[in-house]
């Protein structure tokens, strides 16, 4: 079965994002105030939650402000009053989740579902429409800055590329979903798009990216600047056209660096589980909101609005676009700050600056091997069922694990956690790692606002 997908409401979608983007703010503010009343006219009607929040009131007389603070513990732990479609049982996504043969295939023949990564404890599972795919679907496309403008001109389907995917690709992650889902639309695309797992050694990752040789590489920043260096190093042997980065903040440095060893521009993005496209980078460099489908609000501590500019303590998201779901307030964590100054590109949607997750590439071993934050964070969720953590490098060879939680149940968590990452490590050819574990450890934040998950130790990078 194919994963759902509406060609007239897509085109539909494809025509206004493409007339939005050179849209003025009073169209954009437009397009915003009567989506938000459509999602919470239908929140109201067929969500038990918002049906309490709203207390009975016209949608339409309520201001996006009035409404709480989402949190997603407390929505995951009321998924059926949160979920608008009955016929939806937790119990019945999470078991979809835990089979892998079925990622980018339809759940109850109708619905595109993943699940997020659980930096802030237990992930969530995200279920969306055949409407919010166009809408994603049509916002990557459009909105993706041209940086191969002939190349788009004689092949603007995208016939000839090659994309391939560095990431996670074993587990039901947005990203990998999207791929897959892409692959299932179109057997024609399954010869050019390909994800390749970062979570194999660094030797295999390459040869995989050899074998396919892409022409756009999408993956991690992080993940982007270990597959140049093994480019400088004479052992990668690819040449791509494009660099696609986007779910960790990318400095100018690591752009620069992974702009010279491929010879390539680099396009970032910002998006996350509960909208994918966010925001994407213009002809200047700058993150644009895609504020006619997404709303983010930048407040402080305490939910108050900080001033156009200013860097936020979180970043509340309403997802104007899933009515299966509604996201509306939705704390995501990160850190933000928007402009209300108008970008040199001339563009009216409001230009935002990131700070979202800063976790370090570990260098570990006698032989200094490379391993991407997001892989290990990955086998400590997916394999050993541990979220709340800190890993911290302490040496060449040695690591700490800790956890905040403490007790009999963190304690055999820690232990399973440790021989999952040293059967990992291992396996990447860092074998000899030891891994030192405790419980009840308070995690200081890094410089996104965040808890660092993962914290490198500088002398431990070989030189050059």
């Amino acid at each position: 079965m194919l994963p759902p997908f509406d060609p007239l409401y897509s085109s539909r979608v494809f025509a206004d994002v493409l007339v939005a983007s050179n849209a003025d703010e009073a169209a954009l503010a437009l397009r915003r105030e009567d989506r938000l009343a459509t999602l919470l006219e239908a929140a109201a009607q067929h969500s038990l939650h918002y049906r309490r929040l709203l207390k009975g009131r016209r949608a339409a007389a309520w201001r996006l402000e009035d409404l709480p603070i989402a949190q997603k513990p407390e929505l995951m732990h009321r998924f059926a009053d949160w979920i608008c479609d009955p016929a939806i049982a937790l119990d019945a996504l999470r078991r979809f989740t835990c089979d892998p043969t079925l990622i980018g295939a339809p759940f109850m023949g109708r619905y595109v579902v993943w699940e997020s990564s659980g930096t802030s404890g237990e992930p969530a599972v995200f279920v969306q429409g055949a409407s919010a795919m166009a809408v994603y679907d049509a916002l990557e496309s459009v909105r993706r800055p041209t940086l191969r403008p002939l190349h788009q001109f004689l092949d603007p389907l995208g016939l000839t590329e090659r994309i391939a995917f560095v990431g996670a690709t074993g587990g039901h992650f947005a990203s990998t979903v999207s791929i897959e889902r892409l692959r299932r639309l179109n057997p024609l695309a399954q010869g050019h798009l390909q994800g390749i797992s970062f979570l194999q050694p660094v030797k295999a990752l390459a040869a995989e990216l050899e074998a396919f040789q892409p022409t756009v590489i999408a993956t991690y920043p992080s993940a982007a600047v270990v597959l140049a260096e093994e480019h400088n190093a004479g052992r990668l042997h690819v040449a791509p056209a494009e660099i696609w980065t986007g779910g960790e903040n990318l400095t100018t440095s690591m752009r620069q660096f992974i702009e010279r060893a491929f010879g390539c521009a680099l396009a970032n993005s910002y998006g996350a589980s509960e909208f994918l496209a966010i925001a994407s980078q213009c002809s200047r460099g700058r993150l644009h909101v895609n504020s006619d489908w997404v709303i983010l609000e930048a407040v402080d501590g305490q939910g108050h609005p900080v001033p156009a500019g200013e860097t936020s303590a979180r970043t509340l998201l309403t997802n104007l676009a899933n009515h299966v779901q509604p996201l509306i307030r939705y704390d995501l964590g990160d850190r933000i700050a928007l402009h209300k100054e108008r970008c040199a590109c001339n563009s009216a949607l409001p230009v935002i600056d990131v700070h979202g997750r800063d976790d370090d590439t570990l260098w570990l071993g006698k032989s200094a091997v490379a391993v991407v934050p997001l892989a290990l964070t990955t086998v400590l969720e997916d394999e050993a069922g541990l979220f709340d953590f800190q890993l911290e490098q302490k040496g060449p060879c040695s690591l700490s694990l800790t956890t905040v939680p403490a007790g009999i149940e963190a304690d055999r968590l820690l232990e399973k956690a440790r021989q999952r990452l040293l059967r990992f490590l291992d396996q990447q050819g860092a074998g000899g790692v030891k891994i030192h574990c405790s419980a009840g450890k308070p995690q200081p934040c890094g410089r996104s606002g965040k808890s660092r998950r993962v914290i490198g130790l500088a002398s431990t990078r070989p030189a050059g």
